[in-house]
């Protein structure tokens, strides 16, 4: 190569610089081993995203307590949005009308969703029972509210004309199917469930108003 100088003189050569060799970065084999991962990884949580949204779907969730025994209605259900439900096995929207009619085999809690276990087509009447109404007074009646699945103990009372002691009184036990209020909350009409052989005798203690009904367990 050849220089200038400032004073005029001729061209003077200088040694020439070796160009610079700038040696290649070598990638390490774990951290392209951890990128190779990564990449995987971004790969599952985007399918298992897309996988999600496609199991979202509608079930049946419970609208409004029922308790055990009742028959479950349109009105108890309302259809929801559910993503995913890995683990749960909720009733289909679509699945309503067979869900429709069926008893509670346990008390169904608002917000939850329905399963077929919570569900029986078994009534309430069991083998060797009958059912039987009284209509009962607001006053005469052991609890506030009574609920299918109640069991009741029915106690004859003395008429005016029976000396017998308390002790002698004749007991019935039974079990609450429904219970239902009038309209002017004059009369409460109770459907009990007890055995065939009681029956005749409570129809005509019912018909002599010489009955009382205890509470001895709540379903």
């Amino acid at each position: 190569m050849s220089v200038a100088t400032r004073n005029g003189t001729g061209p003077v050569d200088a040694p020439v610089a070796p160009p610079r060799v700038v040696r290649q970065r070598r990638m390490r084999p774990g951290l392209l081993g951890l990128a190779v991962l990564l990449i995987a990884l971004g790969g599952l949580g985007a399918a298992f995203a897309v996988t999600s949204v496609r199991a979202t779907g509608s079930y049946l969730a419970v609208a409004r307590p029922v308790e055990v025994g009742r028959q479950v209605s349109a009105d108890d259900l309302v259809p929801v949005q559910v993503a995913g439900g890995q683990g749960l096995s909720p009733v289909p929207a679509g699945r309503l009308d067979e869900v429709v009619g069926k008893r509670a085999a346990v008390s169904l809690t608002p917000g939850t969703l329905l399963t077929m276990a919570q569900l029986t087509d078994d009534p309430l009447l069991g083998p060797g029972q009958q059912q039987l109404a009284l209509g009962l007074n607001p006053a005469e009646v052991p609890a506030r509210r009574l609920h299918p699945g109640d069991r009741i103990l029915l106690v004859s009372t003395p008429d005016g004309n029976d000396d017998r002691p308390a002790g002698a009184a004749t007991r019935f036990e039974a079990t609450v199917i429904d219970a239902v209020t009038s309209d002017d909350d004059d009369e409460v009409v109770v459907y009990l469930a007890l055995a065939v052989r009681d029956v005749p005798a409570v129809v005509a203690l019912s018909s002599q108003e010489r009955i009382a009904l205890v509470l001895i367990e709540a379903a």
